[in-house]
């Protein structure tokens, strides 16, 4: 009987022993879970920014175009081969028509926007009609007087209409809003047509027909109904 006893007395020993090894007696770090290994962000951010695409407007695709600026004798505009950005959409090819006008130019001519000005946006209709707005300082900023008030509307008018058949009428917005004038003489409440009567034509440049072409010629009066009231 005793040996029975000491036997069953061993067995409960050694099961105990057993049962520390496995749940109690292990090192603590051997059963926790294993934290998962971080994503470099450093190999994230490239491969995000790679996936944005540049506007078709600076992709280095060039156009050659004529912008209008006033001539030497600031009487007239005159007509100028440069190069500008290319677009797939008329509303972005006009907007870099008009970045482009807005930019300082070398003398002896001048850029008839005033200083300042900035082209806030450009909207087309069905119609062919082409809204452009500008920051206030194209009316807030100019110099005033009928003939530059004259010159500064139709450099727009023209470097849109001459270089896109697709805009066939400008009507130029100021901060988002229809304007009466821009120094009080020109009526900008409507679409303007293409008017080169102002302009005189270096021999290179397209599209310009039956200008005036002596330098030093004054301007000729407005055709009726063009100034404001």
């Amino acid at each position: 009987m005793s040996r029975l006893l000491l036997a069953m007395l061993l067995g409960a020993a050694l099961a105990l022993l057993i049962g520390w090894a496995w749940f109690g007696g292990l090192p603590r770090w051997s059963s926790a879970p294993q934290p998962a290994p971080a994503t470099p962000q450093a190999a994230v951010a490239p491969h995000a920014s790679s996936q944005t695409s540049a506007p078709a407007a600076e992709d280095g695709r060039k156009i050659r175009a004529t912008l209008f600026y006033v001539a030497e004798n600031g009487v007239q505009l005159v007509a100028v081969d440069r190069e500008v950005g290319y677009a797939d959409e008329t509303a972005e090819q006009a907007r870099l028509l008009l970045d482009a006008l807005i930019k300082p130019v070398d003398a002896p001519m001048v850029s008839a926007i005033p200083v300042g000005a900035t082209l806030k946006t450009v909207l087309l209709s069905e119609k062919g009609d082409a809204f452009v707005d500008f920051s206030p300082e194209l009316s807030t900023k100019h110099s005033g007087g009928s003939l530059d008030e004259l010159l500064t509307v139709y450099a727009i008018v023209n470097t849109l209409t001459v270089n896109l058949p697709a805009i066939a009428r400008v009507q130029i917005l100021i901060d988002g809003k229809e304007a009466d004038t821009l120094a009080g003489h020109i009526d900008l409440r409507r679409p303007l047509v293409k008017n080169l009567t102002w302009t005189r034509a270096p021999e290179a440049a397209p599209g310009i027909t039956n200008a005036p072409n002596a330098p030093n010629a004054p301007a000729p009066p407005p055709p009726p109904g063009e100034p404001h009231p």
